[in-house]
């Protein structure tokens, strides 16, 4: 009991959100991007600590669409992310409507605190 009292102290006083990484190269139309967006934001969620989790619906579930440049920058962040022990995901799509099977589309940081977040995507700007 008092551990989730330290998470929930610790997490009502930051400001949490989620960031979902896109590639601009790819062009995907909006329904795609959409449709990648989601995945890459469940899958996440799905991933992370569900005190946080619980902290961050409190919040309103902030979430931030960002354009990364290309494959080699997605994965850069996400890296970045993992190296800073923030939970991660990355999308690879089935290939089934606008991009070939195995195609890496987008990934997800957090939620988790939006200042260790913009550490490493606060360079980028949103979609």
């Amino acid at each position: 009991m008092l551990v989730i009292g330290m998470l929930f102290n610790r997490y009502a006083k930051k400001e949490l959100k989620q960031v979902i990484l896109v590639r601009g190269d790819l062009k995907l139309p909006k329904g795609k991007l959409a449709a990648q967006s989601s995945h890459a934001s469940v899958d996440a969620v799905l991933k992370s600590n569900k005190k946080i989790v619980k902290m961050w619906r409190l919040q309103g579930m902030k979430k931030v669409v960002l354009r990364v440049s290309g494959l080699k920058e997605l994965k850069h962040c996400i890296n970045a992310a993992n190296a800073a022990g923030l939970t991660t995901t990355i999308i690879t799509d089935a290939g089934k409507t606008v991009v070939e099977p195995g195609t890496i589309t987008c990934g997800a940081i957090g939620p988790d605190e939006a200042e260790k977040i913009d550490e490493i995507t606060g360079h980028l700007k949103t979609m």
